[in-house]
């Protein structure tokens, strides 16, 4: 009974790290930007020496990507509201100072004219972060140029202070880490996508779909109330085996 017993745990396991996952995008439903999280399944097959027959297939589960599918555009008419357009990533800077990337565009200055995401984080321009002056009227253009104008001169023309660096994953393995940030794979960072343009006054939302997760939720806890009663079922199958030798 031990092979049906293990072999159940370790579906029972896999079922969890499932639910886990799906509680996280279901959480993040409305986080600005969020790419949702895939689980990857597979199975991890135990051979006996020699010719023998596979004896147990455990299950083994981790989270190794993201769905990268855009979410819904909402207009806002807010001037430091960005949302990319195709496949490029924002750049910003990580609270370990390294460079790191998002789909998140809520953009606001700091008391210090620093130009950072909603979760405080300093976008990335050629040069490093972007910084503003203090009491200028800021606005960015599609191709991610910022540029400032002095309210007291309307007249004069604006200024750039920096472009935005918009990022391409093409070619390159990205990961997503804890923070919800992604990050290159092994260390270093994404080439500039000089191609890329931006939605100015608007949001991506989510790609997180409310329904469908909710109807993963629940085929994932009837899949590990299936997987325990194996393990019940394996404890009658020992008690009635038991009783038979008994018998004997």
């Amino acid at each position: 009974m031990d092979r049906l017993i293990h072999t159940a745990l370790s579906g029972m396991r896999a079922s969890m790290d499932r639910q886990r996952v799906i509680a996280s995008n279901m959480a993040n439903t409305g986080t600005l930007g969020f790419r949702a999280e895939l689980l990857d399944q597979r199975p991890v097959t135990l051979k006996t020496a020699g010719a023998g027959l596979e004896v147990r297939a455990m299950q083994r589960a981790a989270v190794r990507g993201a769905d990268m599918a855009a979410g819904e555009m909402v207009e806002t008419g807010q001037p430091l509201d960005i949302a990319i357009e195709g496949d490029a990533l924002l750049a910003v800077q990580a609270a370990d100072g390294t460079e790191a990337y998002t789909r998140r565009g809520d953009l606001s200055l700091s008391p210090t004219g620093l130009l950072v995401t909603g979760e405080g984080h300093p976008v990335m321009g050629q040069g490093g972060p972007i910084t503003l002056p203090l009491g200028a009227t800021p606005a960015i253009s599609p191709d991610g140029t910022v540029t400032v104008s002095d309210p007291a001169v309307p007249e004069a023309p604006a200024q750039e202070v920096g472009r935005i660096k918009l990022a391409s994953a093409d070619g390159s393995p990205i990961a997503k880490g804890l923070d919800g940030l992604f990050r290159v794979e092994g260390g270093g960072i994404l080439p500039a996508d000089e191609a890329a343009t931006l939605a100015t006054g608007a949001l991506e939302q989510s790609n997180v779909n409310p329904a469908e997760v909710l109807v993963e939720m629940i085929d994932a806890q009837r899949l590990f109330a299936m997987r325990s009663k194996l393990i019940s079922t394996a404890g009658d199958l020992d008690a009635s085996g038991a009783q038979l030798m008994r018998l004997g």
